[in-house]
């Protein structure tokens, strides 16, 4: 986590969090946030909204690649122990077919990659999330509560390139949020 320290007061920022009145105002923040060159951001709302993500910059997700390199893996996996076991640790004629009969081996291959794709999927996802994360410093801001039930913010992290803590403020006081809360690690 980078630290930006205040030039006064020598606390460590975390970044600035602005509280808006509702999903439109949000919306609109976020759009003119990302448009101003702010990479760093994330957006809170008490319910999902359809354009935060585009207005945010969060376009695209490595999940989709994470869960077919484990379906891959999985399916190469359960392929290849079978094959260790049916040709070369345990080669035993059962009705004269062949060590490698491929046929029988598709239902537990099928099963290796299913389970592994799904294992990735969720360990992937948690990772994606950074979860779990038992702390987070917006918790210190005795307003982020309402996130979950009737308020809607908008966070720029000071590690952020272009953030500079007075010029990011002023920046945030023109999108004419309720509050401006400068959050503390």
């Amino acid at each position: 986590m980078a630290l930006i320290r205040h030039e006064k007061s020598q606390v460590p920022v975390y970044g600035l969090l602005a509280e808006f009145d509702g999903p439109e105002s949000l919306i609109e923040a976020a759009k003119r946030v990302h448009d101003q060159g702010y990479r760093q951001i994330d957006a809170y709302s008490p319910f999902p909204i359809e354009e935060l993500s585009e207005a945010t910059g969060h376009h695209h997700s490595k999940l989709p690649l994470i869960v077919l390199i484990g379906g891959l893996l999985g399916c190469v996996g359960g392929f290849s122990m079978q094959y260790y076991a049916a040709v070369i640790a345990y080669p035993i004629n059962i009705g004269g077919r062949p060590f490698n009969s491929w046929p029988s081996f598709i239902p537990i291959t099928f099963e290796t990659t299913i389970l592994c794709a799904a294992g990735a999927a969720v360990l992937g996802m948690l990772a994606l999330n950074g979860l779990p994360m038992p702390y987070h410093p917006l918790f210190n801001v005795p307003e982020f509560s309402g996130a979950s039930s009737d308020r809607f913010f908008l966070c720029i992290k000071a590690r952020d390139k272009r953030f500079e803590l007075e010029r990011t403020r002023s920046f945030l006081e023109q999108l004419a949020p309720t509050q401006i809360h400068e959050v503390q690690p």
